[in-house]
């Protein structure tokens, strides 16, 4: 009899291309990983993967098989989920996976939200910086997602996901205290063309989307430091070696030489709670969303 675990291991392997990414999301090893393959090999009779110098590759005895699995795998899901909802009571275990500043400004309040209406739910949350949870909640890798979907680079959604908008977040630029500019209400973008910037490493959407405002303006701009965390770009903010584009769920307590300001015209990102479908019919989704949309309402008030 074929195991499910070994299934999603194949499954997993199939869809991110190398046995540490399936591992990464599996929270497994990759030895763990290899481990399964080589037991689903003994239980099929069949070659599953190659080894090359990079990896592994699948034959086309394992991709057939990958594919049986994610149909056997979104049965049991749905089975489970159908279980599920005839439960009074949100149980069992939830995965839920964010960017960094929901990770820290929206879910904590939600598990708090979640540790008095639903005690007997364990929610898992996995903090993902540069990638998007939509593949992961459409792969069954994550139950529920947190997206971002700036005004300017706007997600292409899939139709094979549900969305419920959180809130609409404002970004603001962070100065010096001292800065010529400090004592304004509010800054025009075209202002800070010649600026020096800290930013966000490449690939992650801050960064992608300081770049994509700037050359809208005519400006390339210069990126002087490159910090992962927006707690250091305040520092270094504070620090007067130069001025970082924030998203205000992601300003946190600010230093007394530390100014944040509105930018004209303003910039906004929508944060959308995302889910499968078939997942609607859990209890545990649906009141893990109602937690992640009351925080929401709050902070956006």
């Amino acid at each position: 009899m074929l195991n499910l675990d070994r299934l999603r291991s194949l499954q997993a392997v199939a869809a991110l291309g190398s046995v540490s990414g399936a591992a990464a999301v599996l929270h497994l090893t990759p030895s763990a990983v290899s481990q399964h393959l080589r037991k689903l090999e003994q239980e099929t009779g069949h070659q599953l993967v190659t080894r090359t110098g990079r990896g592994v590759e699948l034959t086309p005895n394992a991709r057939l098989l990958a594919e049986r699995a994610r149909h056997i795998l979104a049965l049991v899901d749905e089975t489970e989920a159908e279980l599920q909802s005839r439960n009074d009571h949100p149980v069992g275990r939830l995965s839920l996976g964010a960017f960094p500043t929901a990770a820290r400004g929206v879910v904590p309040r939600a598990l708090r939200i979640l540790s008095e209406r639903a005690p007997q739910l364990e929610v898992r949350v996995r903090e993902l910086d540069h990638d998007s949870p939509l593949a992961q909640v459409e792969r069954g890798e994550l139950d529920v997602g947190i997206a971002q979907d700036w005004e300017h680079m706007p997600i292409s959604w899939t139709g094979n996901l549900r969305r419920r908008l959180l809130m609409v977040d404002t970004a603001c630029v962070a100065l010096p205290a001292d800065h010529a500019l400090a004592d304004r209400t509010a800054v025009r973008v075209s202002e800070l063309a010649d600026a020096s910037w800290i930013s966000r490493p490449q690939r992650s959407t801050c960064h992608e989307w300081l770049m994509h405002t700037m050359r809208e303006q005519g400006a390339e701009p210069r990126i002087v430091h490159m910090v992962a965390e927006h707690p250091t770009q305040i520092a270094l903010v504070s620090a007067g070696v130069g001025l970082a584009m924030v998203p205000s769920l992601g300003l946190g307590h600010l230093p007394k030489d530390v100014v944040a300001l509105p930018v004209e015209p303003s910039l906004t990102r929508r944060i959308y709670a995302v889910w499968r479908p078939e997942a609607a019919v859990r209890p545990s989704v649906r009141v893990t969303i109602e937690a992640l949309a009351e925080v929401g309402s709050t902070l956006h008030a």
